[in-house]
């Protein structure tokens, strides 16, 4: 029997969520499995990803063979250096505590990289957030100076309609004497 540490699909349409697990090469994609070795949530930024380190390695020691997508999830989290130093533990090349110092280094450096991408992904969300709030401010800007000529202009038309309406009246009552003149000059 061969055994393969692969994914095993869970969660929504759309939104997938796999488990982790080593699984007889025969079994269905999302059947029976040997073991549940940790959890892969591609849908945040950077992807969560939950390892059983001790487990991934000894099935790797076992024979599991990874699949292509595993083997680069197992890579990621250090389960294939740990098997290799491991390996070269039991050849005699170094020490357990020499390989455990090199995989704790390179632990260290790999959560710098992941923390240094979160920070980055934060500072740029948070850029983002700033040049969509100037804008919304130079757009509200923009609504409140029409806004304020619109009133400007409203006002001018009142006033030429003032001027007008005031112009009318003065020549009305300039006509309106005329006409009483000729109104007595036609009752005398």
């Amino acid at each position: 029997m061969s055994v393969k540490i692969r994914l095993q699909r869970h969660g929504k349409k759309g939104k997938p969520f796999y488990w982790i697990v080593a699984a007889d090469a025969r079994a269905k994609r999302d059947g029976r499995f040997l073991e549940k070795i940790g959890t892969y949530n591609p849908n945040t930024n950077p992807a969560t990803i939950d390892l059983n380190l001790d487990k991934a390695v000894t099935w790797l020691f076992n024979g599991a063979q990874p699949t292509d997508t595993a083997r680069a999830i197992l890579s990621y989290k250090g389960a294939l250096l740990k098997h290799h130093l491991e390996g070269g533990v039991r050849k005699g090349a170094l020490t357990a505590e020499q390989a455990e110092a090199k995989l704790a280094a390179w632990l260290d450096e790999k959560a710098g990289k992941v923390t240094a991408k979160k920070d980055g992904l934060a500072k740029s969300k948070a850029d983002l957030k700033a040049e969509a709030l100037k804008a919304e401010k130079a757009a509200n800007e923009k609504r409140i100076a029409a806004q304020a000529e619109a009133v400007k202009a409203e006002e001018a038309t009142e006033e030429v309609a003032e001027e007008v309406a005031e112009e009318v009246a003065e020549a009305t009552t300039e006509e309106t004497p005329a006409v009483e003149e000729n109104n007595e000059e036609t009752e005398a």
